[in-house]
């Protein structure tokens, strides 16, 4: 494919919470144009042409459904920000459209659906690219670099979650048109897995170099959504009496090709402060993201934590020295006008992006996979490597685009 040198034009598809969000920061971005929009709801639609128009921005063309968005020659990627059992349908036809695809995170419902998405992206050779924030986070972004330059040593274990009070949010789903609670009434395993998952997969070399095989997860009983709901909404609100599939805490572990093991935590229906629960643990030392504390042998004193902070400031990314010197912007703390840019930057250089199709396979096949061994009361299974062998020979690291930039 040959570089673009003018804006890239861009179609965004479902205007929720999430891709309202992402519109608003997509028009202020420099080298992009939001041709057109897409959603089911007509609300949403008006609000986003009201949106554009009060901030003196060109209007996007509108449509009910997304193949009509598709069919137009002049867009040349699509964000797809939709629920998250629609997301792999979406970017599939999309790809299929000749479109990029950056997608916004969630998990697979099925395995079958995670194949057709790398068999597309390599048949069509349009890329795909999983809009996973988390990994560029400022803490995360240097915690990679320390690991690159061999701080931890060989690295042993490696943990992350999706840690977040979201008891209103689901409880309350059903009358603010939120596609959660769905699954969360019919499904049982780690339903969001990527936010914990990026930064692991980037320092253990998943899919290149290495891979996952196997997964166990284990899920506990399921209280806090109904006991919300019955004290907050009334006993007699359907989120307090309906069954919740979902167990509270899902815990998660993953074996790697090489030894290493992941621990992934899914606990968003109970009261806690928000955590992606991070932490990198090698022969030479530990950070742990709870406590902003870090440990590297015989940099401190002995069996004592050290504050990160230092640490942060010492490796901090070049793409974060830049970003606080020019100023940090967009949602998130800077981590969605990150991840958009780089999603940007690989459309209009036609290059392949930082975080590939065949990791958005990986990441969100574990949904499926922690469902199928909770239903198997934790039976570890079996992992399939969507790269058909190719992690063994793929030499560039995830994110390294970014890593020298």
């Amino acid at each position: 494919m040959q570089a673009s040198s003018a804006n890239v034009r861009i179609g965004v598809i479902g205007l929720g919470q999430r891709g309202k969000s992402l519109f608003a920061l997509l028009r202020e971005m420099d080298g992009v144009e939001v041709a057109a929009v897409s959603d089911l709801y007509e609300d949403r639609l008006r609000q986003a042409a009201e949106d554009a128009q009060s901030a003196s921005h060109p209007v996007p063309a509108l449509y009910r459904n997304y193949k009509e968005l598709l069919a137009r020659e002049d867009i040349e990627a699509v964000i797809v920000a939709s629920s998250w059992t629609s997301h792999a349908e979406i970017a599939i036809a999309a790809m299929r459209a000749g479109k990029y695809v950056g997608s916004e995170v969630g998990g697979a419902a099925s395995i079958e659906e995670c194949w057709e998405l790398v068999r597309t992206s390599e048949a069509t050779g349009v890329p795909c690219m999983l809009l996973e924030n988390c990994c560029y986070g400022r803490s995360e972004m240097a915690v990679l670099n320390m690991v690159r330059q061999g701080l931890f040593g060989e690295l042993i274990h490696c943990r992350g979650g999706y840690l977040h009070d979201l008891r209103e949010e689901v409880a309350t789903g059903i009358e603010n048109r939120h596609y959660r609670i769905h699954n969360y009434l019919n499904r049982n395993g780690d339903l969001y897995p990527t936010h914990g998952l990026g930064l692991p997969a980037a320092c253990l070399n998943i899919n290149r170099g290495n891979r996952i095989v196997s997964v166990s997860s284990i899920a506990s009983k399921a209280r806090g959504i109904n006991a919300w709901a019955s004290e907050n909404l009334g006993p007699d609100h359907r989120a307090a009496r309906s069954p919740i599939e979902l167990g509270d805490i899902v815990t998660t572990m993953m074996k790697c090709a090489h030894g290493e093991t992941i621990l992934l935590t899914h606990d968003t229906s109970l009261p806690r402060p928000y955590s992606r629960a991070g932490q990198v643990q090698g022969t030479k030392g530990v950070w742990m993201e709870d406590g902003n504390a870090i440990y590297i042998d015989g940099a401190g004193p002995a069996h004592e934590w050290e504050p990160f902070d230092s640490y942060l400031e010492r490796y901090e990314h070049p793409v974060w020295q830049r970003f606080l010197k020019d100023g940090v912007k967009g949602g998130h703390g800077g981590m969605d006008y990150l991840v958009l840019r780089d999603f940007l930057d690989s459309v209009k250089s036609r290059t392949s992006p930082p975080i590939d199709v065949y990791d958005m396979a990986t990441w969100m096949a574990v949904t499926a996979l922690s469902e199928q061994s909770v239903h198997a009361g934790g039976a570890p299974v079996a992992f399939p490597d969507f790269t058909n062998g190719k992690w063994i020979e793929r030499a560039e690291p995830m994110l390294a685009s970014t890593f020298r930039a």
